[in-house]
């Protein structure tokens, strides 16, 4: 059951992230703790399962592919900080608890977040130095991680978030915003587990495919949540958007046309997927209809 795969890698994954930061390390605690906080936060742990999952779909190792997972986590981790600091979203909770910078102020919140961002390219190291993943595989990962991340990625999503609104930004420039602010994360998340198991450029380039789609379906998925979520479930504020004035699918297309699209991408993701030849597509392929009927 793809439940229990979900579960028992979750596990593994947060088990991998509380050891992450050396204990040996001196680190100003309030730092360390801030970091923790939202690392540890919970959450879905979606990429580094991903990273896990495409590894394992070409023989490859989990063990191997975990540091990478732990590096993605925290890549994530740190935009979600930033994203709700008062500059940005202003969110008072992030699921169902205080925003780091509720906790501890606005200073320590934006350091936790370059902390993380920064330590996820040690993490990456650590495929080579205690795996022995070829180097020239970690170097493409890690390549891979500051374009999928930064302005031509996600941080490039981010800033056309920042700067558009309803009744100004189009339909077609809301896709590059979900493209980049959400798909380009598990587009890396997939690649990057395929690079450790050596992946050919036909393999990467249908993972990319892949995780295009179901990274768009994901979000278009959150903007519907968004909407019709339940509060609980999903640990914020419904109607979020809606109160920022941000564009999201179902304002464009409505909530019908918004529920198909998810989908077609889906299936459009699941096709490309099988282009693949994979050794082991299933879990991916199961990842991909989870995400879709997902209600948190």
């Amino acid at each position: 059951m793809i439940g229990e795969y979900i579960t028992s890698n979750t596990e593994i994954v947060e088990s991998a992230l509380t050891q992450s930061l050396p204990p040996a390390w001196q680190i100003p605690l309030p730092l360390r703790e801030s970091m923790n906080y939202s690392l540890m936060a919970g959450g879905k742990r979606l990429r580094p399962i991903l990273v896990l999952a495409a590894a394992e779909s070409l023989g490859g190792t989990k063990e191997a592919a975990l540091p990478v997972a732990c590096a993605i986590e925290m890549v994530h981790t740190y935009s979600l900080i930033h994203d709700d600091l008062p500059a940005m979203d202003n969110d008072d909770y992030r699921r169902g608890k205080l925003t780091n910078h509720k906790v501890y102020g606005e200073a320590m919140a934006i350091l936790a977040g370059d902390a993380l961002l920064t330590h996820a390219f040690y993490s990456i190291s650590q495929a080579h130095k205690v795996h022995g993943i070829p180097a020239e595989r970690v170097l493409a990962i890690t390549e891979e991680l500051s374009a999928y991340a930064g302005a031509r990625g996600m941080v490039g999503g981010q800033a056309a978030d920042m700067l558009g609104e309803q009744g100004i930004t189009k339909l077609e420039e809301l896709e590059y915003i979900h493209s980049h602010k959400t798909s380009d994360l598990i587009v890396f998340s997939l690649r990057a587990g395929a690079h450790i198991a050596g992946a050919s450029h036909a393999q990467l380039q249908a993972l990319s495919q892949f995780g295009h789609a179901i990274g768009l379906a994901f979000q278009i998925q959150d903007d519907i949540l968004d909407i019709i979520g339940d509060e609980a479930k999903l640990g914020k504020p419904v109607k979020s958007d809606e109160k920022q004035q941000k564009v999201t699918y179902p304002y464009f297309i409505g909530m019908e046309a918004s529920e198909k699209k998810v989908r077609e991408l889906t299936s459009q993701g699941k096709e490309a997927l099988l282009q693949a030849n994979l050794v082991h597509p299933e879990r991916l392929l199961q990842l991909a209809d989870y995400l879709m009927k997902r209600d948190h």
